[in-house]
């Protein structure tokens, strides 16, 4: 691949597309924004299930594998800052299929994820209209949020950042009231801790409930990976990626269990996860529970919000992410062609792939539409993740050791943490064939991941000729 190829392989990269200096909150935000989506508000109703009111404790380990990864990230986009990071990383440390096969399983991953989140928006879009099918929804989401996309967008970063802000102020609502509901400020009689030791006890499906539902919690955390993105946008990446990523992950952190805790404390956690279908957000379940007037109808509205946008900012990454692969001959040539108005619309055709697959099978399949799609892309995302660590161990050997100490942010203990953090990933990815949703996860990336490889080889055929 060129330097100009790689470039444009790299840029596109950072869909979450910012002004030029992306800096501080900014940055923090959108990548808040990017891991925050329909994995916590209502993949949570699964986990829940799982592991009853210990999934407080496979929050926590999630966090753990994040934070290793937070790190991992951090030390290799201060010292190459560059849109693409990890794509990149993987090609210069590892190899050049590496480089490839982890660009085309984000942009994949994403264009799957796009289909669980139109799915997740039919479910919430339900909660005021049961009576009409989900697909309808999903088929009216879907066209309006296509049609935004083939429009010239300008100043994205912005845009996701108001909205990262609105699901950031929603949790944070969330964990205010929760509190004043469990330990009684105000009128209300205190909930109490009660719910957290009965119907069953904390651990009711005990620890191996909690290890199953990490296949899913740890799926919320995935997002850190957009601040190393975004890194070619940064001004300063030597200061603000260090700072991001620190605020990132123990904001999520913070967020996330504590979010979790009070939902589980404020309603019995076999009342929000006990069905074994997903009908709509815990979060709303836990509102109505409360009997607040409005706040389920409002907190509905935000988690509807929060599933747009996350298809919004995915359809932009995937649809420049199969631009770039087209321009870098790693595609169909068509895929690199721009419209008129400058907008990639062939690649933003095949993006719409996760859409068609979504709106099949909200007819076909309502009921089981979004663990089948969402579990699709669990597969992926471990994938990533996976090289992304293996390529830090490669980039540990090659630099210099005046560099590492060099580095704003390093990653204590090494390899020990990188080498846990490959063996627990090996091991959740070996645990999705134990849970329903998601046994046919790792087969289906398995076949994807023989058939970008197959057309990888193709690809270099031609070049060579």
């Amino acid at each position: 691949m060129t330097d100009q190829q790689r470039s444009a392989v790299g840029t596109t990269l950072s869909a979450k597309a910012v002004p030029e200096e992306v800096e501080g909150l900014h940055l923090t935000m959108m990548a808040i924004g990017g891991a925050i989506g329909v994995g916590l508000f209502l993949g949570s109703s699964v986990t829940i299930r799982l592991a009853g009111p210990a999934v407080i404790l496979s929050y926590l380990l999630g966090a753990g594998i994040a934070l290793i990864m937070s790190y991992a990230l951090a030390e290799m986009a201060v010292v190459h800052p560059v849109a693409g990071a990890f794509g990149i990383y993987a090609e210069k440390y590892l190899n050049a299929w590496a480089g490839f096969s982890v660009r085309a399983t984000y942009g994949v991953a994403q264009i799957i994820a796009i289909g669980a989140e139109v799915t997740a928006a039919g479910i919430y879009i339900s909660f005021w209209f049961p009576s009409v099918p989900q697909w309808i929804w999903v088929l009216l989401v879907s066209a309006a949020l296509v049609a935004l996309n083939s429009m010239q967008v300008n100043r994205l970063g912005e845009f996701e950042y108001w909205f990262a802000m609105i699901k950031v102020a929603a949790i944070i609502g969330f964990i205010i009231v929760g509190l004043s509901l469990i330990f009684g400020i105000g009128p209300p009689a205190a909930i109490g801790l009660a719910n957290l030791t009965q119907h069953g006890g904390f651990l009711p499906a005990g620890w191996k409930g909690v290890w199953l539902s990490l296949t899913i919690t740890v799926t919320s955390y995935m997002g850190v990976e957009i601040i190393a993105v975004t890194a070619g946008e940064a001004e300063h990446p030597e200061v603000s990626i260090p700072h991001a990523m620190r605020s990132i992950v123990w904001r999520l952190i913070l967020f996330y269990v504590l979010a979790i805790a009070i939902m589980v404390t404020m309603v019995p956690w076999n009342r929000t996860g006990g069905s074994s279908t997903l009908s709509g957000s815990p979060f709303v379940a836990a509102y109505a529970a409360a009997n607040i007037p409005f706040a389920a109808a409002i907190m509905n509205f935000v988690v509807l919000t929060a599933a747009l946008s996350s298809v919004n900012t995915n359809l932009y990454l995937s649809t420049r992410m199969l631009f770039s692969l087209g321009q870098g001959g790693y595609a169909p040539d068509w895929m690199g062609r721009v419209s008129r108005n400058g907008v990639p619309h062939r690649a933003l055709l095949a993006s719409t792939a996760g859409i068609v697959a979504a709106i099949l099978l909200a007819i076909f399949a309502p009921k089981n539409a979004f663990l089948m799609l969402y579990g699709t892309a669990v597969a992926g995302m471990l994938f990533v993740w996976l090289v992304i660590l293996a390529t830090h161990l490669r980039f540990r050997r090659a630099i210099t050791h005046e560099r590492l100490v060099s580095l704003p942010m390093r990653m204590w203990a090494h390899p020990l943490f990188s080498v846990v953090g490959i063996v627990l990933l090996l091991a959740i990815s070996v645990t999705t064939f134990f849970v329903e949703g998601l046994r046919w996860s790792v087969p289906a990336f398995s076949v994807f991941l023989s058939l970008i490889s197959f057309l990888y080889l193709c690809s270099r055929r031609r070049k060579a000729v």
